[in-house]
């Protein structure tokens, strides 16, 4: 059983009214589109962690492999008694790579959207790391939010947004993100992120529609959850995944088409959809490591190191604020 004096859990409510204006807003204008932070309810997460298994889907894999390779020299850099915070925790696999590795880290902070599963992958990892104080923030990461007093000695806040979900941001939107995050790193505070890097589309083809069909259900279950939270009668049969690599813009873009003519009840609010009608769930960009060093310092962050896998498909990078 773990001690409530290492374990804490804020809940900073990202609750189900903005789930309800963002979809009837989004559904409500052309071209119609829903935030990417709105897949991850528990199936959306459990869905996400499976495509992460997939053998088409290198990122996991390849950023987990440079994390474990490169432990040691990371924590050295790091130093000793860090509060490690990690924006889109999900199950906090990869934080674990890092936290094995860092000197007397002080404190493991995850902040994540989904409250459930946030707070079970909280909880597992506070029961494998007893000595360490975990405190769970439940909130929209994609927003300005208060950071809780985090105990222990005082070490220098490390962000960690590991998975390239940098890339669900367009390359502006980007740029204010981690200007945020440097605000609440502070001064001398570090950061690494994930970053995928431009490679073969037909590489990224395969990563975004998998044989298997999971990417398609992670999808498709923004529907779902539509149906299921928003008194939603919307027919999943009458849409399909859409996912391809735009080269000219260097981004995966995805999308929910509409199979039919078709109205459906949202919240009490009708929706028309037009057969072949897009709705645009997510973009994934890709960048190479000089573009995205050149975005990053727009947010004052400077770089320290860069690791890539042997095949260079994906990258890691050590930021600096300041």
């Amino acid at each position: 059983m773990i001690s409530r004096a290492r374990f804490t859990f804020y809940d900073l409510a990202p609750g189900e009214e903005s789930f309800r204006d963002a979809v009837l807003n989004g559904l409500g204008r052309t071209p119609k589109s829903i935030p990417c932070k709105f897949f991850y309810d528990a199936r959306g997460s459990a869905l996400f962690e499976a495509i992460c298994r997939l053998p088409e889907y290198y990122p996991t894999r390849t950023e987990v492999a440079i994390l474990e390779e490169n432990a040691a020299e990371i924590a050295a850099q790091i130093g000793p008694h860090s509060r490690l915070i990690e924006f889109g925790s999900g199950a906090s696999t990869k934080a674990r790579i890092l936290l094995r590795a860092l000197d007397r880290p002080a404190a493991y902070v995850p902040v994540d959207i989904s409250r459930e599963h946030l707070r079970d992958a909280a909880i597992s990892l506070a029961e494998d790391f007893p000595s360490l104080a975990v405190v769970a923030v439940c909130a929209d990461y994609t927003r300005p939010f208060p950071l809780p007093p985090l105990p222990g000695p005082s070490g220098k806040r490390v962000g960690f947004f590991p998975g390239s979900t940098i890339g669900n941001f367009e390359p502006d939107a980007a740029v204010d993100f981690l200007a945020n995050y440097a605000r609440i790193l502070g001064a001398g505070g570090e950061m690494l992120i994930g970053v995928d890097l431009k490679k073969d589309p037909a590489i990224l083809d395969a990563a975004y529609n998998d044989r298997a069909g999971v990417t398609a259900k992670f999808n498709l279950n923004l529907i779902e959850r539509i149906n299921r939270e928003l008194d939603g009668d919307l027919d999943i049969d009458r849409f399909e995944h859409v996912a391809f690599y735009n080269e000219a813009e260097g981004r995966i873009e995805i999308y929910l088409r509409s199979l039919a003519n078709q109205e459906a009840w949202i919240a009490g609010t009708p929706i028309l959809f037009a057969e072949g009608e897009l709705i645009h769930t997510e973009y994934s960009y890709k960048y190479s490591v000089p573009e995205f060093r050149a975005l990053a310092a727009e947010a004052n962050f400077r770089p320290v190191d860069t690791w890539t896998d042997p095949a260079e498909l994906f990258s890691v990078h050590y930021f600096r604020v300041g």
